[in-house]
């Protein structure tokens, strides 16, 4: 992945992350959920697209 696309890529998960808590009437807990999830699942994301954390690669179907 191209460092362009890695930007394009981190500033819409962050242009949601913002939606959902500035535009979204939901409790304060639940966007607080949603923010730590979002932001461990980027977290993890980019360690593994760095190569520091293993992929896993989950084939559905697809004999063992």
């Amino acid at each position: 992945m191209e460092l362009i696309q890695l930007i394009v890529v981190l500033i819409v998960v962050g242009v949601l992350l913002w939606l959902i808590e500035t535009q979204l009437p939901i409790d304060q807990t639940i966007k607080t959920i949603i923010r730590i999830l979002v932001i461990v699942a980027v977290l993890i994301w980019l360690l593994a697209l760095v190569g520091l954390l293993p992929a896993a690669h989950v084939r559905i179907g697809a004999p063992p």
